[in-house]
């Protein structure tokens, strides 16, 4: 046990990650990472805001969260909504705009959505954003 510890710290240090709590991290079922396709590098201070579709088709607020310098937010279910987390359809809102302002660059999208579906809340879902000033992609991580 301790030498997985160890090789887990090097690993994040090889990664030029800060090494989580396991736990923490593995409790929580949702992650997101935006990369900044124009320069190659991590897009820190985006707002991310997660939401469920309800049972009559509106979206309901879950949580949100910023990006952090890595371009992550690597628990986006808040706590207290850990036990709303369940199967169904879900959207994560990337506030792209703001962060293109705050560059003072121009920008096509002023946020961008995705909707996923939820198939088994016992697995962890990776959302990545691949983002441009002009353009997006995301697919499902792990």
């Amino acid at each position: 046990m301790r030498m997985s510890m160890i090789a887990a710290a090097l690993l994040a240090a090889q990664l030029g990650t800060a090494a989580l709590p396991a736990r923490a991290e593995a409790q929580n079922p949702l992650s997101v990472h935006v990369l900044d396709l124009q320069t190659g590098q991590p897009s820190p201070g985006i707002q991310v805001d997660l939401e469920r579709r309800g049972d009559g088709g509106e979206w309901q607020p879950l949580g949100s969260g910023t990006t952090d310098a890595q371009g992550r937010i690597r628990a986006l279910v808040p706590a207290k909504a850990l036990d709303q987390w369940r199967t169904g359809d879900y959207r994560v809102v990337f506030r792209t705009g703001d962060f293109y302002a705050r560059k003072h660059q121009p920008s096509f999208f002023p946020e961008i959505p995705v909707v996923f579906r939820v198939d088994s809340a016992q697995q962890h879902y990776h959302v990545p954003l691949l983002l441009s000033p002009y353009g997006f992609s995301t697919y499902r991580g792990n």
